[in-house]
């Protein structure tokens, strides 16, 4: 046990609570206890630290990062980043995605596809705060991004809209629709209907009229609800 807290205490400075550190060791000490074998002649210490620090590099690289991805993605980003290590160490540089490609002798496209994931693997809290001059309260990224939704005040106009247009006499109903949903012209609507431009104008008129008004009586105060004047029809 005391093997397994020291490895724990290796990555002790990680965001990963020690006490969850100490946990995955000390299953890695359970793993190598059960599958020691004294007969090869080895010290149980020298076969239990490579697998106690096996299950730690492992609970990093599967849960370590607030985002989770697939095993065969994993594999492929600890390739990449062990080739980004070895051509800046040998070249001075960073090196270019074609140059990891050729290194590890895959296409472009995955080595890409490893790079994103990198950079995707943890996400950022809305509430961490940002830079901000000496004095000044630090903002969140919530501030930053967050605004009005218009949306929302238009669930109750299109509720009460709807509930309005139930009251219109169906021929109003059917001409708004046209209108409206169809986008037909007051002489494409008068054509199929069968009336005069000028009718469909004044039903257009009519009906829109009587939704406003009906849905002015509805924001209305209750007592004045009580004695509403007489809606046109």
């Amino acid at each position: 046990m005391p093997l397994a807290r020291t490895l724990a205490a290796r990555y002790a400075r990680t965001q990963e609570p020690f006490e969850d550190l100490f946990q995955v060791a000390s299953l890695g000490l359970v793993k190598a206890a059960d599958r020691y074998d004294p007969d090869r002649g080895a010290a149980f210490s020298s076969y239990a630290l490579p697998t106690i620090l096996g299950e730690l590099k492992r609970h990093f690289r599967d849960k370590g990062r607030s985002i989770h991805l697939p095993r065969g993605l994993q594999e492929l980003v600890m390739r990449v980043q062990a080739a980004e290590e070895q051509l800046s160490t040998r070249t001075g540089r960073s090196p270019t995605v074609i140059e990891i490609a050729e290194h590890l002798q895959l296409d472009t496209e995955s080595v890409l596809e490893a790079l994103e994931a990198i950079a995707a693997r943890n996400a950022s809290s809305l509430d961490a705060p940002l830079e901000a001059d000496p004095g000044e309260e630090a903002a969140t990224q919530h501030d930053l991004i967050g605004r009005e939704d218009e949306g929302y005040a238009l669930v109750d106009t299109s509720s009460s809209l709807a509930g309005a247009v139930q009251r219109l006499r169906r021929t109003d109903r059917e001409v708004l629709e046209l209108r409206l949903n169809r986008g037909m012209t007051q002489s494409e609507i008068a054509k199929q209907i069968g009336v005069s431009q000028m009718q469909v104008s004044r039903i257009l008129r009519r009906a829109t009229d009587q939704l406003r008004e009906t849905i002015a009586l509805s924001d209305a105060p209750i007592a004045q609800r009580k004695h509403p004047g007489r809606v046109r029809s």
